[in-house]
């Protein structure tokens, strides 16, 4: 998988998911922004280890929720690397709780990164994208949360459900000037996230997923580094990537 020449904006690379997949497209070969929200020094730590792999990186921090910051992170990208081919949308954060319990802080800090985010970040990347006449490429970082649904996450939930039709929406919409639209759907994956489950809940999911395994950031970044480099006919689909924890 070839990215030379390609420049790609990951939100959300300073750790698990977004820190895996920057990695992977610079090994590719692209020149990768990495985003991050308030954790400067783990940003650092994602820019160093590519470097130290002879890649291309530079840091710029947004928050995604604030349209105007995603703007300001679309022309900072073109401003080091002139154009920008791949939008990787994986910002995303947690509140969760039973709704009877949830407060309305809660259930809009979640929608307004998680499902916001990725139209600020889409919304604002795609003039100029538009204007290469070049194609591109755009992953969205749903979950499968978001398909069928997660006790005590209504609000994760109803984002990432969001965020997998605004992707099938817009494939359609793009699908003429060559920019594929896709979104991977993560089930229970090693990160900070899923750290903070008690050993009983953690044991109780490895019994539904039928590899018995949590997957790993690594798992996720592949699947989105071969989206990232197609041919661009493979748009509009969710790809689940959870070791087959639905069936």
């Amino acid at each position: 998988m070839n990215l030379e020449g390609k420049s790609a904006v990951v939100t959300g690379a300073s750790r698990g998911i977004g820190r895996a997949t920057a990695i992977y497209l610079a090994r590719a070969g692209a020149a990768v922004v990495i985003n991050y929200s308030s954790n400067r020094e783990a940003a650092e730590e994602v820019k160093k280890i590519i470097v130290s792999e002879g890649g291309t990186a530079e840091i710029i921090q947004a928050d995604v929720s604030d349209y105007n910051q995603c703007e300001d992170l679309v022309k900072s990208a073109i401003d080091h690397y002139k154009r920008i081919d791949i939008l990787i949308n994986n910002a995303g954060i947690t509140r969760d709780n039973l709704l009877a319990r949830m407060k309305a802080e809660q259930w809009q800090e979640v929608i307004d990164t998680n499902l916001n985010g990725v139209y600020n970040c889409c919304r604002a990347v795609l003039r100029p994208l538009l204007k290469q006449k070049s194609g591109g490429r755009i992953i969205n970082v749903a979950s499968v949360a978001g398909i069928y649904g997660n006790t005590g996450q209504a609000n994760y939930a109803a984002a990432k459900g969001g965020v997998i039709a605004f992707t099938k929406t817009l494939a359609k919409e793009l699908g003429s000037r060559d920019i594929a639209v896709n979104a991977v759907a993560p089930g229970f994956i090693e990160t900070e996230m899923t750290d903070q489950l008690l050993d009983q809940v953690k044991e109780q999911v490895l019994e539904r997923i039928a590899l018995r395994r949590l997957g790993k950031p690594e798992d996720v970044a592949e699947v989105i580094l071969f989206l990232a480099s197609s041919s661009g006919y493979v748009t509009g689909q969710v790809i689940p990537v959870d070791g087959c924890l639905a069936m």
